[in-house]
């Protein structure tokens, strides 16, 4: 056993865990889930949630142990689901296959379904152990659990700055500020998300594509959120030739130009209208909320400076990512990542908690999480 671990539970659950992570980018709005099916000490069944709609991660650690799976433990990442939805419901197949110990990690947060797959375990005479390695379990399905108990997406802040706090030069050049190393880690974090979200100045100035691009040639592109409340967009946008590839939103307020919008949906462009806010801008609640009624359940949002603190000041952001490069470039004209109104007094500011930083290359990545 790893000595990272307390006893073999945590050693066995956080190769469930690893496991549930391979299905980043690819089982959302699901939970990510991992399984594995333990006899005497050795592995004998491995699975993980591969895609949307597809068997979930016990069936393929319990069709892998076969015939060993009976007497056996399974260690899984998140409660096994005791309801018909797309497939049917695991525990049965756990009770079928004569597992004798289920050891979960977590409890389903859906409120319609939490608790019921182990009672309905316990109730048919199978040992059930909870909470192992509860927190990691939790951290990785951040994004499920804000979204099934919500119904709105998860909403990470990205921005990459210098280290004297700017995010272009006073001319405006931003590429590149963070090294090859970041921006390839932003790329896997866009095929994790299943919306990217930008202001329109963003697209008039930097005409971005905003897709994913990996490495290893996989992954998929996000849905793309154009915040535009006076559908400004321009129609050779650079962004508006990858609708075959991703769908493509863009949010206006009422008042808008009717005849753009019909060209645009023409195009194949979903546009929806929001109220107005304070600033006669898109109103992000609202926005929100229509976006989780689409069944998307996490953003990725890339400003620019104004959106972030629009964003940050209404509380539909849940996590900041700042990448911060060893450069400085001065200028006191020169952008930050967070513009807008700003705070008045300096305890209202808003607050990041629960921070960590790794390093990609040179820079040095900060994240943390905002709490109302």
């Amino acid at each position: 056993m790893d000595r990272g671990y307390n006893n073999s539970y945590e050693y066995y659950m956080s190769i469930a865990l690893g496991l549930a992570k391979k299905g980043e980018g690819a089982v959302n709005p699901n939970p990510l889930v991992g399984a594995v099916v333990v006899k005497n000490g050795e592995i004998v069944g491995k699975g993980y949630h591969k895609f949307y709609g597809g068997p979930h991660a016990e069936v393929y650690a319990l069709g892998e142990a076969a015939e060993k799976a009976s007497g056996a433990d399974i260690y899984v990442s998140l409660e096994p689901c005791s309801h018909y939805g797309k497939t049917p419901p695991c525990v049965e197949a756990i009770i079928k296959a004569g597992i004798k110990r289920v050891i979960i990690s977590m409890e389903d947060p859906n409120p319609l379904v939490a608790g019921r797959g182990i009672n309905f375990l316990r109730e048919k005479g199978v040992e059930v152990i909870t909470g192992v390695l509860e927190n990691e379990a939790k951290k990785l399905n951040e994004i499920f659990i804000k979204y099934i108990t919500k119904k709105i997406p998860f909403v990470i802040l990205k921005t990459a700055m210098t280290i004297d706090g700017k995010i272009s030069t006073y001319t405006g050049e931003s590429k590149w500020i963070s090294g090859e190393e970041s921006r390839e880690y932003v790329h896997k974090i866009r095929n994790k998300v299943m919306g990217i979200m930008v202001g329109i100045g963003t697209v008039i100035a930097d005409d971005p594509l905003l897709t994913t691009r990996l490495k290893e040639g996989s992954g998929k592109s996000p849905k793309a959120i154009i915040v535009d409340s006076k559908l400004r967009i321009p129609m050779e946008s650079k962004i508006l030739e990858t609708l075959n590839e991703r769908e493509v939103i863009i949010a206006c307020t009422e008042g808008s130009d009717n005849e753009k919008k019909d060209i645009l949906e023409e195009k194949g462009v979903k546009v929806i209208i929001t109220p107005k806010d304070k600033n006669n801008k898109v109103d992000l609640s609202h926005l929100i909320n229509e976006l989780g009624k689409l069944g998307i359940d996490s953003i990725l949002l890339e400003g620019g400076a104004e959106l972030n603190f629009a964003a940050v000041s209404c509380g539909i952001v849940d996590k900041i990512m700042c990448f911060i490069a060893p450069k400085i470039v001065g200028g006191k004209s020169s952008k930050t990542p967070i513009e807008g109104q700003g705070i008045e007094k300096m305890n209202e500011a808003i607050k990041v908690k629960d921070i960590t930083y790794r390093v990609f290359g040179s820079d040095l990545l900060l994240q943390g999480y905002l709490y109302s």
